[in-house]
């Protein structure tokens, strides 16, 4: 009878791989199942004959032990040898044993073994395979025969992006050497046992960042295999600080364990007389999040090609972490009303965020303000292998025309042209710092460099901002790349008052050198301090260095005519605070400091305003005005107290309780003009969490929470927001209201899930009152230490 003609090519391979078919025959079948065959044959004509034109339309039926793999390279069976057809017939047993086949593939990717330790991803939740490029990593196959690196290939396939090419480094063919150099892509044969080898495998150190596929494919004499992809294998390839090659090296291993390895951080808030603090879980291992930062990068649009370049994958978070333009992971809100999300000081930590937006397939959260973006900016270079810290500048100043400048527009009498003064100081900014070398950039301006995702303005079209390079911000060197102009004018800009002439041009009476960029603060490494690295954005107040970086910066802005010779004092003025400020639900008492160094006697008109400010230093509204008239003697310092009454001030808060004195002033004898403004704002108590009960991993204990309430009034419909790594998840208690002046305690129970040192954080969330929290640290034990 016929012969019957089989495909054993799987599926997947359609249009890679050319057809081919074999002949078998077995003349011992019995009759029965050779009439059965014929009728089959017989009624599935027209399926043979399309399964030889499109495999893939009409697959070969019950070919069960061809699934795991994709064979091509076999001589023709067809060919006219000149036999008439009759020719020895090879059956599937035989044809199995011949072909070289992976039956499975071990990437060893448990969190304790030898791979992710050595590749320091041994802390990531999850049980994927998480390595670091240009680092070896090792690798069991188990083939269908032993290999025999005489007669038979193979090399390791990595695919990664939506259009994977060669040329763009998205498709990687690793080959099989046999000896590892270790400046390129290749895997070696390092130990062989019957059917298994073990392959060791470099990577470079300039490699895509992502999620790759890995396929193996074998070719022997027999024909060439290609293992089916599975999921399971995929291989998540991470930036390298351990790594000298890789751009993102860090040489010291106690900044790696902090900017890299650190799960918990703190940022810094206030004035920069009072400085707050808060605990922040970054979460960079908690499971799921390394899929939603590839997640992020996805949503972008930009092509995977691009990942391998640290400047480049920063510009993306940066523009991917706000909303605007990209519906992007966080919107922002400084409007006070955060009815239709969560507030944005109820956020204690990066994870319940970045897990929201990827389980609303990428539907932006609501809402953030500076702190939280750059918390979860954090976070994603953190995860990504991108050493981060985040960063807080105090009198962080916003410059919209590029000016360089920060300008305060008045009219003929001194009062603020308000529409004109778009330039704002903000009581602080957070953003991020990270870590990379800068081969864009002349030499030594790598390091650390600034990177904002809170949107601002805009850079080469979408809201973002950085990386600048801090080496390039302190030495006025603006016209370097990315955005440096703008970070400069944060922390470095004078700011300049204008009074409008009677022919409406504008004239330059005042400038405070020394207003802007205080106290740029970062956690310190190892201890929960806070570290000051003013030192790093620019050179000390008023040295010939710090006032050459800002004349050359400015000669790059749209004011660079502003600068003129210095106006002569004698009279100077001065706010002072005692201690670390004045408390919510008090009254406000600051002192104001005249002093007259000339030998004559001054009369000084001294006009003041304290305003109710956002943050960010955009007015929201006057609190109350004044108008004194000083005498002050030869030589004098003049010392008098300004107080703001709780009942001015408790119906117009909003949520950092900021306020702003404004003092402007003309002495009449030689009419100098003085100007300058304090910010400060009220201290809100915390939150006291006390823990309850041995901590045991797996074992259930509790923590209570108190509070006492610092107003003469009700806080009305009181949220606590509770969460821990390791502890417990984001868990939100609506309390209810509590009392004037009351104290309130509540209890949580719950079971710590891991290891070691954790922290609980919490805090509070009202109308009323907010920027309330508190943390606690708790020691957990191993369930086997504790037995």
């Amino acid at each position: 009878m016929p012969v019957e003609t089989r495909s054993i090519r799987d599926r997947s391979a359609v249009g890679r791989f050319p057809s081919v078919t074999l002949g078998f025959g077995d003349d011992t079948e019995d009759e029965n199942e050779k009439t059965e065959k014929d009728d089959v044959k017989k009624e599935n004509a027209c399926c043979r004959w399309l399964r030889k034109v499109c495999p893939c339309c009409c697959p070969q039926p019950n070919d069960s032990d061809l699934t795991d793999t994709v064979v091509t390279g076999i001589d023709d069976p067809d060919k006219d040898d000149g036999t008439n057809g009759e020719k020895p017939g090879t059956g599937d047993n035989e044809l199995d044993e011949l072909l070289l086949k992976v039956q499975s593939i071990d990437l060893m990717k448990s969190k304790s073994g030898v791979n992710r330790m050595e590749h320091h991803t041994n802390l990531y939740q999850s049980d994927n395979f998480i390595i670091r490029r240009g680092q070896n990593f090792q690798m069991w196959i188990t083939l269908s025969r032993p290999f025999d690196p005489s007669t038979d290939e193979l090399h390791l396939d990595l695919k990664t992006g939506s259009l994977p090419a060669v040329s763009k480094g998205t498709h990687v063919i690793v080959p099989l050497v046999q000896e590892l150099q270790g400046d390129r892509w290749e895997a070696a044969v390092v130990k062989q046992d019957d059917k298994r080898i073990k392959l060791s495998v470099n990577s470079l150190p300039t490699a895509v960042i992502g999620r790759y596929q890995l396929t193996v494919e074998t070719n022997g004499a027999n024909g060439q295999v290609v293992s089916t992809h599975d999921p399971a294998n995929d291989i998540y390839m991470l930036f390298n600080p351990w790594c000298e090659d890789d751009s993102v090296f860090m040489d010291s291993e106690e900044e790696r364990q902090e900017y890299v390895l650190n799960d918990i951080g703190r940022i810094y808030y206030g004035t920069q007389d009072q400085i707050g603090v808060r605990t922040w879980n970054y979460g960079q291992f908690d499971d799921g999040i390394l899929a939603t930062c590839l997640f992020v990068l996805e949503k972008s649009g930009t092509p995977a090609s691009g990942w391998g370049d640290p400047v480049s994958v920063v510009r993306i978070i940066s523009a991917m972490i706000n909303s605007l333009d990209d519906r992007g992971v966080l919107e922002g809100n400084w409007s006070g009303d955060y009815s239709l999300g969560t507030a944005p000081t109820m956020w204690s930590g990066s994870v319940e965020i970045l897990n929201e937006y990827q389980k609303n397939n990428g539907t932006p959260v609501k809402y953030g303000q500076c702190w939280v973006f750059a918390g979860v900016f954090t976070s994603v270079l953190r995860c990504l292998g991108i050493p981060g810290r985040t960063v807080t500048n105090f009198s962080s100043a916003h410059d919209t025309d590029v000016s360089l400048t920060t300008d305060v527009y008045l009219d003929e009498n001194l009062e603020p042209i308000e529409h004109l003064n778009a330039d704002s100081i903000w009581n602080f900014h957070v953003w991020s710092d990270c870590w990379m070398a800068r081969p864009d950039l002349p030499p030594g301006n790598g390091g650390w460099q600034a990177v904002d995702a809170t949107p601002q303005e805009t850079s080469q079209g979408s809201f973002r901002c950085g990386p600048a390079s801090l080496t390039a911000v302190r030495n006025g060197q603006v016209f370097l790349k990315h955005d440096c102009p703008f970070v400069f004018a944060e922390v470095n800009s004078d700011k300049i008052y204008w009074q409008r002439n009677v022919d409406g041009t504008f004239s330059q009476i005042y400038s405070e050198k020394k207003v802007v960029g205080h106290l740029i603060s970062t956690k310190a490494v190892g201890s929960d301090e806070r570290n000051d690295i003013t030192h790093l954005y620019k050179h000390p107040e008023g040295s010939a260095e710090e006032r050459i970086a800002v004349e050359t910066a400015c000669s790059y802005g749209s004011k660079a005519e502003a600068y003129s010779s210095p106006t002569a004092e004698d009279i100077s003025v001065e706010v002072l605070m005692d201690g670390e400020g004045p408390q919510m639900g008090g009254d406000a008492e600051l002192t104001i400091v005249l002093r007259n160094s000339s030998s004559e006697k001054r009369n000084v008109t001294l006009h003041s305003r304290v305003s109710v400010m956002y943050y960010t230093g955009v007015h929201k509204s006057m609190v109350r005005k004044d108008e004194t008239d000083v005498e002050v003697l030869p030589n004098e310092e003049k010392t008098f107290e300004w107080i703001l009454e709780y009942k001015d001030y408790k119906n117009q808060l909003i949520d950092q309780a900021a306020l702003m004195l404004t003092l402007l002033g003309r002495v009449k004898e030689t009419q100098q003009v003085l100007a300058t403004q304090f910010s400060f704002r009220l201290r809100t108590p915390n939150l006291i969490i006390k823990p309850i009960g041995k901590a045991v991993v797996g074992e259930k204990m509790a923590v209570e929470i108190s509070f006492t309430n610092p107003l003469p009034q009700v806080l009305k419909a009181v949220v606590f927001h509770v969460e821990g790594l390791g502890l417990l998840p984001a868990r939100k208690i609506s309390y209810g209201d509590i009392g004037s002046h009351a104290s309130v305690s509540l209890t949580e129970h719950f079971v710590p899930t891991l290891p070691g040192l954790r922290k609980l954080l919490a805090s509070l969330d009202c109308k009323q009152l907010t920027q309330v929290h508190g943390v606690s640290d708790i020691n957990v034990e191993d369930k086997s230490n504790a037995a």
